[in-house]
């Protein structure tokens, strides 16, 4: 199939999925209680009927990932490419930003934090101020099974239908093993993979954006005394989206790898300067002895399903806000991963970037921790009066050269959110039009929704942002079952490609693969 073929600008996703965002924002904002409540009704009944399925569709993900890395079909090379474009570092730079962007420093400050305080129910609760326990649950909810489900066996699948088969690059080729070429031509059910795609795309986005600028002005406020208003907050935003959209404009190979370099470099440098400066053996210690507890308690914790209610405000709302990201970030990875093998794909997003992940966790977390132990209340008091970018700054505080650490801090969520500004607009723009060139206005418009949505959220209140962020647990279901097929849908794909590239026996190349008919001819597995 010639690949241009149906990468024209899909109207009815555009309509579709534009039309409920539109409507999503007028309600709010005509009775943003109304939204509220039925979004918070909406997430708790997704939370307690859908959460032991996203627990175990996350342990699957991860398990059957690792197999297929670590057996002969590892070296299967992916994309219909011989060599990567990409060198390894900018490869995984841009894997990086996409999780760390909305976890990367308040949430590394601030979970940790949380953990300690009051300890969570597998570990006994209350505040028994258990250090290793606080940073292993932080890890379980940043770590393996979160990163794995952004970008693993659905982008081995996802980069067979587009680069082997020639097929658009949209979320609903998830679903071609399943129905064939159909999925793509008047389908409903294509085209609702790819409106819920989007949707929990914008909602997971639109929150750390609006967020981020209620965030920086505290931040900046905190550090230079100017005021903490929307309007400083809004202020933020644009800027915010003016980076984005020009980042976006030059596209992947220009902005978003650039953007994405040197927001790695100076997170790096920053971690750097704190782990030589800061409590250097805590550091290390909360991070080995929190990866102990963690590998120890894996299973447990991954499958963990007392105390209902801490689990849906924890695990649960982190497992469907990753869900709803994934369709999305399968597409980028799936852009910029052309030419790496199984192994190096599933090695890179399932171990490499968690443990990188992990240990920025620690020093971040880890010098507040430290702090707060030695001097109670110094970072906890901050953290409960004024949320999350209060424990960054009252981090900072304790740090020689606090104002330096604070500006550093607040340069890197910048670049972060921006990053992930730009990196969504892309998808979204891909998305809708098939192909992993989509047009420069395209990226260009969706980069001004965001900012513009978010502004206007940021106009309603603090509590709209929160029921935003909630609504991507909502959209997570529909989701969770568009990934649920790839867990035995990749296996087969590389199995064809295996036979394809010659990298399996000529005896085993002759024998029938266990599949339907149908299924055989979807894959030509003949």
């Amino acid at each position: 199939m010639d690949l241009k073929k149906g990468t024209k600008l899909d109207w009815p996703v555009f309509i579709v999925s534009g039309g409920i965002l539109i409507l999503f924002i007028i309600l709010s904002l005509w009775n943003k209680a109304a939204v509220g409540n039925a979004v918070n009704t909406l997430f708790t009944y997704s939370a307690d009927l859908f959460g032991a399925y996203w627990q175990l569709l996350l342990l699957g993900n991860f398990f059957i990932g690792l197999v297929l890395a670590f057996s002969k079909y590892g070296k299967v090379k992916l994309g219909n490419q011989d060599q990567p474009k990409y060198s390894y570092f900018k490869w995984v730079a841009m894997i990086l930003v996409t999780l760390l962007a909305s976890g990367g420093v308040f949430w590394a400050a601030s979970e940790p934090m949380y953990h300690y305080m009051s300890n969570p129910p597998l570990f006994g609760g209350g505040e028994f101020q258990n250090i290793h326990a606080a940073f292993a649950q932080s890890f379980m909810h940043w770590g393996f099974l979160a990163w794995a489900i952004l970008g693993t066996l659905a982008v081995i699948v996802m980069m067979y239908v587009h680069y082997n088969k020639g097929l658009p690059l949209k979320p609903r080729g998830l679903l071609y093993p399943l129905f064939g070429e159909k999925i793509y031509y008047k389908s409903v059910i294509g085209t609702t993979a790819d409106v819920f795609s989007i949707f929990a795309t914008v909602a997971g986005t639109l929150g750390p954006l609006g967020f981020l600028g209620l965030q920086i002005a505290y931040g900046m406020s905190h550090l230079f005394g100017t005021p903490d208003t929307i309007t400083i907050s809004i202020v933020v935003i644009v800027g915010l989206v003016l980076v984005a959209a020009i980042s976006a404009a030059t596209g992947v190979d220009r902005g978003i790898v650039t953007l994405s370099r040197y927001n790695v470099i100076f997170a790096i440098f920053l971690a750097v300067i704190i782990l030589i400066i800061g409590p250097t053996a805590f550091i290390m210690d909360a991070f080995v002895g929190g990866t102990g507890i963690h590998l120890q308690n894996f299973f447990t914790m991954a499958m963990f399903r007392g105390d209902e209610s801490w689990l849906a405000s924890w695990t649960i709302f982190f497992w469907g806000w990753f869900l709803g990201y994934a369709p999305m970030l399968i597409i980028f990875i799936s852009r910029i991963s052309r030419g790496r093998t199984i192994r190096e794909l599933i090695v890179a997003v399932s171990i490499v970037a968690p443990i990188v992940n992990n240990f920025w966790f620690s020093i971040v977390g880890g010098t507040g921790v430290f702090f707060e132990s030695k001097n109670p209340g110094s970072i906890s008091s901050s953290l409960n009066e004024g949320g999350m970018p209060a424990a960054v700054m009252a981090i900072t505080d304790q740090l020689p050269l606090s104002i330096f650490f604070g500006i550093g801090f607040l340069i890197v969520s910048i670049i972060f959110v921006a990053t992930t500004a730009d990196t969504m607009s892309y998808t979204v723009a891909a998305t809708i039009t098939g192909n992993d060139h989509p047009k420069r206005w395209l990226r260009v418009f969706w980069a001004f929704i965001f900012g513009g949505t978010s502004i206007a959220i940021l106009t309603i209140g603090e509590d709209s942002i929160t029921t935003i962020q909630n609504s991507i647990v909502i959209t997570a279901v529909p989701v969770s079952i568009l990934l649920l097929p790839t867990l035995w849908c990749a296996p087969q794909i590389a199995r064809v490609m295996a036979v394809k590239q010659g990298l399996v026996w000529q005896g085993e190349r002759r024998r029938k693969p266990k599949t339907t008919k149908l299924g055989q001819e979807r894959l030509n597995l003949k």
